[in-house]
């Protein structure tokens, strides 16, 4: 990755293709490069939730999220090439204890939603997981290393956390969802 922009619009993708970090040219609907896609979305949310409030610790966690997808996207960008290591897995694992350890046990499913922070987080959530799908439809077709996969994966679940802790930041809750069965068998 040694060579740097210094054009953007090259025209070169003008034919439906796209080059890759290892200068091979690719459609641009390939997988690697749908894949790829999804994460640079999933980072563009994240930015866009680092313009709330957030609680304390969760901007800093979120910029070096945006790292390391940015070396997952690199990751993806060259085939056969690792960029995202596994510590990275490691501490997504360790923000998630630490931020669901703080949160009362969930009782019933809730709704994403709430305030503004919250809700760009249920954004990030979902994002992540198609980010994810796109990664192992490319894992099914070509060889990839588990971290990629991991780290999405591990990566949805703190955003469904950090959105409760979003949610309780001024004293608020999560939005529950009012289930008619639920409601039925509580009432009998």
């Amino acid at each position: 990755m040694g060579q740097r922009l210094t054009q953007i619009a090259t025209r070169t993708g003008d034919d439906g293709t796209t080059g890759l970090g290892d200068n091979t040219r690719v459609p641009k609907d390939s997988l690697r490069v749908h894949a790829m896609g999804e994460v640079d979305e999933l980072n563009s949310h994240i930015g866009l939730l680092l313009c709330e409030s957030l609680p304390e610790g969760v901007p800093a966690l979120l910029v070096e999220i945006q790292h390391q997808l940015f070396n997952l996207g690199g990751e993806l960008s060259i085939p056969g090439f690792e960029l995202l290591k596994p510590e990275a897995v490691l501490a997504l694992d360790e923000a998630l204890a630490q931020h669901n350890a703080a949160l009362p046990r969930l009782q019933e499913f809730i709704l994403p939603a709430g305030n503004r922070a919250a809700s760009q987080a249920h954004v990030c959530r979902t994002v992540a997981r198609r980010a994810e799908r796109a990664v192992v439809a490319l894992g099914a077709a070509e060889a990839l290393k588990e971290a990629p996969r991991h780290y999405l994966n591990r990566l949805s679940d703190l955003m469904f956390v950090l959105a409760r802790v979003c949610n309780r930041m001024n004293g608020g809750d999560d939005v529950y969802w009012k289930s008619e069965r639920l409601s039925r068998s509580a009432a009998d």
